[in-house]
């Protein structure tokens, strides 16, 4: 059952993972080889989990690398799905067979 708001997933990293472990910013970014400004943007939610990113954690923390990035898309789902009406198309519509003789 899909969440009707889920959480960006660097709250979550911010909690399980930077917190949970008692580390700052620049510790998590230097474990992970990655700027602080990157880390920091994602923890903030300003930036969006990469797949690099996604498995730097899997490999430094645990957590796996195709959990971490089913959060994302979830909460990209959910961010889309909130704007569903903005976003207009027209809709496709097969044309007629005409009749063969």
């Amino acid at each position: 059952m899909p969440m009707f708001n889920p959480p960006h997933p660097g709250e979550v990293i911010r909690a399980e993972i930077v917190e949970a472990h008692h580390l700052t910013v620049t510790a998590a970014a230097k474990a992970l080889g990655v700027s602080h400004q990157a880390l920091s943007s994602l923890l903030n939610g300003q930036a969006d989990l990469t797949g690099d990113v996604a498995l730097r954690l899997e490999k430094a923390f645990g957590p796996e690398m195709d959990t971490l990035m089913g959060m994302q898309s979830a909460f990209d789902i959910s961010q889309t799905r909130q704007r569903a009406r903005k976003i207009k198309v027209r809709r496709w519509r097969r044309p007629m067979a005409l009749p063969t003789s």
